[in-house]
Protein backbone atom coordinates (compact mmCIF):
# COMPACT_ATOMS: atom_id res chain seq x y z
CA UNK A 1 0.00 0.00 0.00
CA UNK A 2 1.80 3.33 -0.80
CA UNK A 3 0.19 6.83 -0.54
CA UNK A 4 0.52 9.71 -2.77
CA UNK A 5 -1.30 12.55 -0.71
CA UNK A 6 -4.89 10.89 -0.78
CA UNK A 7 -4.29 7.97 -3.69
CA UNK A 8 -3.72 4.58 -2.53
CA UNK A 9 -2.83 1.74 -4.75
CA UNK A 10 -3.11 -1.85 -3.82
CA UNK A 11 -1.60 -4.60 -5.97
CA UNK A 12 -1.94 -7.83 -6.17
CA UNK A 13 -1.34 -11.29 -8.66
CA UNK A 14 -2.49 -14.97 -8.78
CA UNK A 15 -1.90 -17.81 -10.87
CA UNK A 16 -5.83 -18.54 -10.61
CA UNK A 17 -7.35 -22.22 -10.53
CA UNK A 18 -6.43 -23.89 -13.89
CA UNK A 19 -2.38 -22.53 -15.01
CA UNK A 20 0.55 -24.09 -13.84
CA UNK A 21 2.53 -20.75 -13.74
CA UNK A 22 1.87 -17.42 -13.48
CA UNK A 23 2.68 -15.30 -16.64
CA UNK A 24 1.20 -12.12 -15.19
CA UNK A 25 3.67 -9.49 -13.57
CA UNK A 26 2.77 -6.59 -12.19
CA UNK A 27 4.98 -3.73 -10.01
CA UNK A 28 4.92 0.06 -9.13
CA UNK A 29 7.81 2.38 -9.32
CA UNK A 30 8.54 5.85 -7.91
CA UNK A 31 10.78 8.32 -9.33
CA UNK A 32 12.84 10.77 -8.29
CA UNK A 33 9.92 13.23 -7.84
CA UNK A 34 8.06 10.49 -5.95
CA UNK A 35 5.49 9.69 -8.94
CA UNK A 36 4.41 5.99 -9.15
CA UNK A 37 4.51 4.31 -12.15
CA UNK A 38 2.13 1.28 -12.30
CA UNK A 39 3.09 -1.30 -14.99
CA UNK A 40 0.97 -4.67 -15.70
CA UNK A 41 2.08 -7.08 -18.06
CA UNK A 42 -0.18 -10.45 -19.33
CA UNK A 43 2.79 -13.17 -21.25
CA UNK A 44 2.41 -15.34 -23.35
CA UNK A 45 4.11 -17.49 -25.50
CA UNK A 46 5.77 -20.75 -24.12
CA UNK A 47 6.06 -22.08 -21.13
CA UNK A 48 8.66 -20.11 -19.89
CA UNK A 49 8.62 -16.76 -23.09
CA UNK A 50 5.62 -15.58 -21.25
CA UNK A 51 7.18 -15.16 -17.45
CA UNK A 52 10.17 -13.92 -19.11
CA UNK A 53 8.20 -11.25 -21.65
CA UNK A 54 5.91 -9.69 -18.57
CA UNK A 55 8.23 -9.62 -16.17
CA UNK A 56 11.15 -7.86 -18.35
CA UNK A 57 9.01 -5.73 -19.69
CA UNK A 58 7.77 -4.52 -16.05
CA UNK A 59 10.87 -4.86 -14.75
CA UNK A 60 12.71 -2.93 -17.65
CA UNK A 61 10.32 0.28 -17.54
CA UNK A 62 10.16 0.70 -13.96
CA UNK A 63 13.84 0.55 -13.80
CA UNK A 64 14.13 3.42 -16.25
CA UNK A 65 11.54 5.24 -14.74
CA UNK A 66 12.79 4.85 -10.90
CA UNK A 67 15.61 7.32 -13.03
CA UNK A 68 13.62 9.70 -13.99
CA UNK A 69 12.19 13.25 -11.73
CA UNK A 70 9.76 13.39 -14.27
CA UNK A 71 6.58 15.67 -13.52
CA UNK A 72 5.21 16.90 -16.57
CA UNK A 73 2.08 15.17 -18.52
CA UNK A 74 3.66 16.01 -21.95
CA UNK A 75 7.10 14.52 -20.88
CA UNK A 76 5.58 11.78 -19.32
CA UNK A 77 3.27 10.84 -22.04
CA UNK A 78 6.29 10.61 -24.31
CA UNK A 79 8.50 9.15 -22.06
CA UNK A 80 5.98 6.33 -21.75
CA UNK A 81 5.53 6.43 -25.61
CA UNK A 82 9.76 5.86 -26.48
CA UNK A 83 10.46 3.78 -23.44
CA UNK A 84 7.68 1.19 -24.35
CA UNK A 85 8.84 0.68 -28.06
CA UNK A 86 12.29 0.11 -26.40
CA UNK A 87 11.29 -3.07 -24.86
CA UNK A 88 9.03 -3.63 -27.81
CA UNK A 89 11.93 -4.01 -29.30
CA UNK A 90 13.57 -5.97 -26.97
CA UNK A 91 11.22 -8.39 -26.39
CA UNK A 92 11.07 -8.86 -30.30
CA UNK A 93 14.51 -9.46 -30.21
CA UNK A 94 14.42 -12.19 -27.40
CA UNK A 95 11.51 -13.40 -29.33
CA UNK A 96 13.63 -14.30 -32.16
CA UNK A 97 15.69 -16.66 -30.37
CA UNK A 98 14.66 -20.77 -30.25
CA UNK A 99 14.12 -20.87 -26.56
CA UNK A 100 11.88 -17.35 -26.41
CA UNK A 101 10.33 -17.97 -29.32
CA UNK A 102 6.81 -16.18 -30.05
CA UNK A 103 7.21 -14.41 -26.58
CA UNK A 104 4.72 -11.31 -26.31
CA UNK A 105 2.60 -9.77 -23.90
CA UNK A 106 0.33 -7.12 -22.86
CA UNK A 107 1.10 -4.16 -20.73
CA UNK A 108 -0.52 -1.29 -18.62
CA UNK A 109 1.69 1.19 -17.72
CA UNK A 110 0.02 4.30 -15.60
CA UNK A 111 1.70 7.33 -13.93
CA UNK A 112 -0.09 8.65 -11.34
CA UNK A 113 0.46 12.65 -10.93
CA UNK A 114 -1.27 14.23 -8.09
CA UNK A 115 -4.99 13.33 -8.98
CA UNK A 116 -4.08 12.53 -12.51
CA UNK A 117 -3.42 9.13 -13.93
CA UNK A 118 -1.54 8.96 -17.55
CA UNK A 119 -1.60 5.56 -18.91
CA UNK A 120 -0.83 3.44 -22.04
CA UNK A 121 -2.37 0.41 -23.47
CA UNK A 122 -1.53 -2.25 -25.87
CA UNK A 123 -3.17 -6.05 -25.84
CA UNK A 124 -6.28 -7.08 -24.29
CA UNK A 125 -5.87 -6.11 -20.65
CA UNK A 126 -8.13 -3.14 -18.90
CA UNK A 127 -8.30 -0.04 -16.85
CA UNK A 128 -11.87 0.82 -15.88
CA UNK A 129 -13.26 3.91 -13.75
CA UNK A 130 -15.54 3.09 -11.33
CA UNK A 131 -17.06 6.48 -10.08
CA UNK A 132 -20.57 6.97 -8.11
CA UNK A 133 -21.47 2.89 -8.89
CA UNK A 134 -20.87 2.87 -12.32
CA UNK A 135 -17.77 1.32 -14.17
CA UNK A 136 -16.76 2.66 -17.33
CA UNK A 137 -13.85 0.94 -19.03
CA UNK A 138 -11.22 3.33 -20.36
CA UNK A 139 -9.53 1.16 -22.66
CA UNK A 140 -10.63 -0.71 -26.26
CA UNK A 141 -9.49 -4.30 -26.52
CA UNK A 142 -6.78 -4.74 -28.62
CA UNK A 143 -7.93 -7.78 -29.65
CA UNK A 144 -9.60 -10.03 -32.87
CA UNK A 145 -13.30 -10.16 -31.38
CA UNK A 146 -13.02 -6.33 -30.23
CA UNK A 147 -12.08 -5.37 -34.15
CA UNK A 148 -15.03 -7.60 -35.02
CA UNK A 149 -17.65 -6.04 -32.79
CA UNK A 150 -16.16 -2.40 -33.78
CA UNK A 151 -16.83 -3.06 -37.25
CA UNK A 152 -20.25 -4.18 -36.28
CA UNK A 153 -19.65 -8.03 -37.31
CA UNK A 154 -19.99 -9.29 -33.77
CA UNK A 155 -22.45 -8.21 -30.19
CA UNK A 156 -21.04 -7.76 -27.86
CA UNK A 157 -22.38 -11.36 -26.35
CA UNK A 158 -21.30 -13.11 -29.14
CA UNK A 159 -17.89 -12.11 -28.61
CA UNK A 160 -17.77 -12.85 -24.82
CA UNK A 161 -17.81 -16.31 -25.71
CA UNK A 162 -15.97 -16.76 -29.36
CA UNK A 163 -13.67 -19.28 -29.55
CA UNK A 164 -10.74 -17.15 -30.87
CA UNK A 165 -11.67 -14.45 -27.37
CA UNK A 166 -8.22 -14.76 -26.92
CA UNK A 167 -5.98 -13.93 -29.88
CA UNK A 168 -4.59 -10.16 -29.66
CA UNK A 169 -3.90 -7.58 -33.05
CA UNK A 170 -0.97 -5.93 -30.49
CA UNK A 171 1.16 -6.69 -28.30
CA UNK A 172 4.92 -5.89 -26.82
CA UNK A 173 7.35 -8.35 -28.65
CA UNK A 174 5.64 -7.74 -32.33
CA UNK A 175 7.65 -6.88 -35.32
CA UNK A 176 6.39 -3.72 -36.25
CA UNK A 177 6.46 -0.53 -33.72
CA UNK A 178 3.77 -0.84 -31.03
CA UNK A 179 0.98 1.73 -30.82
CA UNK A 180 -0.27 1.86 -27.68
CA UNK A 181 -3.79 3.99 -26.58
CA UNK A 182 -2.80 6.71 -24.57
CA UNK A 183 -5.14 8.67 -21.52
CA UNK A 184 -5.77 10.62 -18.91
CA UNK A 185 -8.28 10.20 -16.19
CA UNK A 186 -8.52 12.78 -13.41
CA UNK A 187 -9.94 10.91 -10.42
CA UNK A 188 -11.88 12.80 -7.55
CA UNK A 189 -12.72 12.07 -4.21
CA UNK A 190 -14.03 8.58 -3.83
CA UNK A 191 -13.30 7.69 -7.69
CA UNK A 192 -11.38 4.53 -8.33
CA UNK A 193 -9.45 2.80 -10.99
CA UNK A 194 -9.07 -0.88 -11.58
CA UNK A 195 -6.37 -2.12 -13.79
CA UNK A 196 -6.59 -5.75 -14.39
CA UNK A 197 -5.76 -8.66 -16.85
CA UNK A 198 -8.53 -10.63 -18.79
CA UNK A 199 -7.96 -13.40 -15.93
CA UNK A 200 -10.33 -10.57 -13.85
CA UNK A 201 -13.16 -9.71 -16.41
CA UNK A 202 -13.73 -12.95 -18.42
CA UNK A 203 -14.45 -14.15 -14.94
CA UNK A 204 -16.67 -11.72 -13.11
CA UNK A 205 -19.11 -9.05 -13.87
CA UNK A 206 -18.82 -4.93 -14.17
CA UNK A 207 -21.51 -4.97 -11.58
CA UNK A 208 -19.91 -7.59 -8.91
CA UNK A 209 -16.63 -5.31 -9.01
CA UNK A 210 -18.55 -2.03 -8.41
CA UNK A 211 -20.24 -3.76 -5.66
CA UNK A 212 -17.03 -5.51 -4.05
CA UNK A 213 -15.45 -1.32 -4.06
CA UNK A 214 -18.56 -0.25 -2.47
CA UNK A 215 -18.47 -2.47 0.54
CA UNK A 216 -17.13 0.29 3.50
CA UNK A 217 -16.26 -2.80 5.82
CA UNK A 218 -13.22 -3.44 3.73
CA UNK A 219 -10.25 -1.57 3.05
CA UNK A 220 -8.66 -1.06 -0.55
CA UNK A 221 -6.04 -4.25 -0.05
CA UNK A 222 -9.14 -6.84 1.24
CA UNK A 223 -11.02 -5.40 -1.88
CA UNK A 224 -8.46 -6.39 -4.29
CA UNK A 225 -8.18 -9.62 -2.67
CA UNK A 226 -11.76 -9.97 -2.78
CA UNK A 227 -11.64 -9.46 -6.46
CA UNK A 228 -9.45 -12.14 -7.39
CA UNK A 229 -11.35 -14.48 -4.81
CA UNK A 230 -14.38 -14.06 -6.79
CA UNK A 231 -12.58 -15.06 -10.27
CA UNK A 232 -10.80 -17.81 -8.40
CA UNK A 233 -14.53 -19.11 -6.99
CA UNK A 234 -15.89 -18.64 -10.89
CA UNK A 235 -13.70 -21.07 -12.26
CA UNK A 236 -10.16 -19.06 -12.19
CA UNK A 237 -9.62 -20.37 -15.80
CA UNK A 238 -6.55 -17.90 -16.48
CA UNK A 239 -4.03 -15.85 -13.89
CA UNK A 240 -5.75 -13.22 -12.20
CA UNK A 241 -4.16 -9.32 -11.89
CA UNK A 242 -5.53 -6.21 -10.03
CA UNK A 243 -4.38 -3.01 -9.18
CA UNK A 244 -6.28 -0.78 -7.27
CA UNK A 245 -6.41 2.83 -6.94
CA UNK A 246 -8.36 5.08 -4.77
CA UNK A 247 -8.84 8.91 -4.56
CA UNK A 248 -9.62 8.58 -1.18
CA UNK A 249 -12.16 11.17 0.53
CA UNK A 250 -10.45 14.16 2.46
CA UNK A 251 -9.97 13.01 5.83
CA UNK A 252 -10.02 9.10 5.42
CA UNK A 253 -7.69 7.00 7.02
Amino acid sequence: MSDNEHMKISLVTDIGQKRSNNQDFINKFDNHSGNTLIVLADGMGGHRAGNIASEMTVTDLGREWLNTDLTDLGQIRDWLVNNIEIVNRRIYELGQTEDFQGMGTTIEALVVVDCNVLFAHIGDSRIGLIRDGVYTQLTSDHSLVNELVKAGQLTEEEAASHPQKNIITQSIGQASPVEPDLGIQTLGENDYLLVNSDGLTNMISNETIVSVLADENKNLDEKAETLIQLANDAGGFDNITVALIHAEREGDE
